[in-house]
């Protein structure tokens, strides 16, 4: 197989160099888009109730089992929110005001096996009190670091810084194909001089 030498890159004959530049260059720009994309997560849940109201609630009547942070103790842990099998998201506002309300029996696979009782043992709570609850809960797990999206200047950062990686790229080869170049014309010259 025949081919010529680009700073120790071996070329197959009838590939050209723009061939090349024609395919890293978009390659390139589609890195750059799919790295920013992969960072936008998916909007916040609107939350269904009061979090600063929650947030008492929360100590009154939860902190006992579920820790005064959320870690976790004698229940579950709810922030990072515990994987329960069988449930797709532990976050779906609808999810946590029915465990709320009602309470759970553990399940095979459960993190815990002690029961939750209905309104955390506590008739008084209202069904805005569980609203406020779940809110609280779903924006402790949206505060904790890496799961929030991310802010509209924090991404056009990184977009930016990302566009400029891609442009500088472009910029190396297009100096790097010139410099080819420019051999290629100086030796087109030597051999007409011969």
């Amino acid at each position: 197989m025949s081919g010529y030498d680009l700073g120790g890159m071996r070329l197959v004959k009838g590939f050209k160099v723009s061939a090349l530049v024609a395919l890293a260059i978009p390659a390139m720009l589609a890195l750059t888009a799919i790295t920013t994309l992969a960072d936008a997560s998916p909007s916040p849940v609107t939350l269904p109730g009061d979090p600063t109201h929650g947030a008492s609630l929360y100590g009154a009547n939860c902190a006992t089992c579920h820790g005064a942070n959320l870690e976790g103790g004698i229940g579950a842990v709810l922030n990072p929110i515990d994987k329960l099998p069988g449930v797709a998201n532990s976050l779906d506002p609808a999810f946590l005001i029915q465990i709320i309300a009602n309470g759970r029996q553990p399940q095979a696979g459960d993190p815990k096996s002690i029961p939750m009782p209905a309104k955390g043992g506590n008739p008084n709570l209202t069904d805005q009190d569980i609203k406020d609850l779940a809110a609280y809960i779903i924006q402790q797990n949206q505060i904790s670091p890496g799961s929030l999206p991310l802010a509209a200047g924090e991404l056009a950062k990184r977009t930016i810084f990302w566009v400029g990686i891609g442009i500088l790229s472009m910029l190396f080869v297009t100096f790097l194909l010139a410099q080819y170049n420019m051999r290629w014309i100086a030796r087109r010259a030597a051999a007409r001089r011969r």
